[in-house]
């Protein structure tokens, strides 16, 4: 009987080892939500970038205000007749 008994220790201990320390088991499950987590967050992130990108392409393919806007800010473009500013800070 005392055999029997150790031979069902055994065979539950081999079966929670497998469970907490196996291929795919609670410890692989738990770094593998951290992951999906992780990477959900830098989709969130990338998905937000990518809306920006969209609309300043929609912006720049339907209308001319976008890349008057642009050369201006960028490139320093004034038109004619205009006169530019430009104000530099002072380092201290």
């Amino acid at each position: 009987m005392r055999l029997f008994i150790f031979l069902l220790v055994a065979v539950l201990l081999l079966f929670q080892y497998d469970f907490w320390f196996g291929k795919n088991g609670y410890l692989d499950y738990k770094q593998t939500a951290q992951q999906i987590a992780q990477h959900k967050q830098e989709n969130a992130k990338l998905s937000q970038r990518n809306q920006v990108v969209a609309a300043e392409i929609k912006d720049l393919k339907q209308g001319v205000e976008a890349i008057e806007e642009r050369a201006r800010f960028q490139h320093d473009m004034v038109k004619p007749d205009e006169i530019f500013y430009h104000i530099v800070k002072e380092h201290k």
